[in-house]
């Protein structure tokens, strides 16, 4: 099981989730972030942290961002790992 940042992460890109995962699953896209789902621990610490509520587990992913599971485990490979905070692409 794994973790999936969905629509609410686009265009924002919050890093208050990265610095609370202990496997550093996170990657940094152009327009948002991806969990990479094969890194992903399913620990949940990420969740509590994300401002705009845009992590949600696989099993309660919303079906209208459902396609958003696909994308994280296309792009996270793609895609430079995050660690550390960041200032956000905008406050939303």
């Amino acid at each position: 099981m794994t973790h999936v940042v969905a629509e609410p992460c686009f265009g924002c890109k919050y890093t208050d989730c990265v610095v609370v995962c202990p496997v550093e699953c996170f990657y940094e896209g152009e327009s948002m972030l991806y969990i990479h789902p094969d890194e992903c621990i399913d620990c949940e610490a990420c969740v509590p942290e994300c401002p705009v509520e845009a992590i949600f587990h696989e099993d309660n992913l919303p079906e209208e961002w459902a396609p958003y599971k696909e994308l994280n485990a296309e792009m996270a490979p793609q895609c430079p790992v995050l660690t550390e905070k960041k200032e956000p692409l905008a406050d939303s």
